[in-house]
């Protein structure tokens, strides 16, 4: 965060300093409709531990995640470097690529909920969480969340053997902690939005609510630094492949079988 400031002299500087901005920002907004816990009742008043409960939750989570790749691309493109160009252009590919089996994976959950709302996803995982219902939809999911995030063996956005440090080439000190921060940022984010959708959110036996939702974020947390540290990554034609001939046909089988299935219960 102290170390100096460098600014590229025929770097875009209007575009170039708003990029972290906008990924930082898009990271942290999503946090808004994420339940951290049931609601605490307090000398007789009830306080919830959301900041908003919106009847679009999980659209207003895609809507605005997605809107962090342009964050990414305004940077490569103001940096006026070739490294952080291609970075940005890999990253949005990628981005585009898995969006579309990510809110595919969710469907199911939608179905079995009849809501889009995070807190009534929870309330309705009361006796069984939706893991046990859609695990396909939970591996799906995970998988398109390491290459939305940009993690190992999704990272070929910032590939230091090809591209230096991709989009983020040109930038130093607050700027450049900004971007690493808004990555770590969006991890937990997406970390917390699969416990919510999957694994039954603050629910669970003994421990407090609260407690038993961060125990489960920190879990997904840790296994995304365990893939890194264990994993290679893919070539990028393996990972367009995957997307679009593996992730995009198996989320579209999940919501068959959920419908065939809803439909004979």
């Amino acid at each position: 965060f102290f170390k100096e400031e460098i600014t590229v002299s025929q770097a875009n500087k209007g575009i170039y300093h708003l990029a972290p901005v906008i990924y930082m920002t898009c990271a942290l907004v999503v946090y808004a409709v994420i339940p951290f816990g049931n609601d605490l009742k307090v000398l007789g008043r009830v306080i919830p531990l959301h900041i908003a409960d919106v009847n679009i939750g999980i659209l207003y989570i895609f809507a605005l995640s997605s809107l962090g790749v342009y964050g990414v691309v305004l940077a490569g493109w103001s940096s006026n470097n070739k490294y952080s160009l291609l970075g940005a252009m890999r990253a949005s590919a990628q981005m585009i690529s898995y969006e579309l089996p990510l809110g595919l994976s969710v469907i199911g959950v939608l179905m079995l909920t009849g809501s889009l709302s995070m807190v009534e996803i929870v309330k309705a995982q009361e006796n069984v969480w939706f893991i046990v219902l859609q695990p396909l939809g939970f591996l799906l999911f995970l998988t398109c969340a390491f290459a939305e995030t940009g993690r190992t063996p999704f990272d070929l956005i910032e590939c230091e053997n090809e591209l230096v440090a991709g989009y983020q080439t040109e930038y130093s000190s607050m700027k450049f902690a900004m971007f690493y921060l808004a990555e770590y940022t969006h991890i937990v984010a997406v970390s917390a939005i699969a416990v919510t959708l999957f694994l039954g959110g603050w629910r669970g036996p003994f421990l407090p609510p609260t407690l038993w939702f961060l125990i489960k974020v920190l879990a997904l947390v840790f296994f995304f630094i365990w893939v890194r540290a264990t994993y290679p990554r893919f070539r990028y034609d393996q990972l367009m492949k995957f997307g679009w001939k593996v992730l995009l046909p198996l989320a579209l089988v999940n919501i068959v079988v959920t419908s065939f299935v809803m439909i004979i219960i």
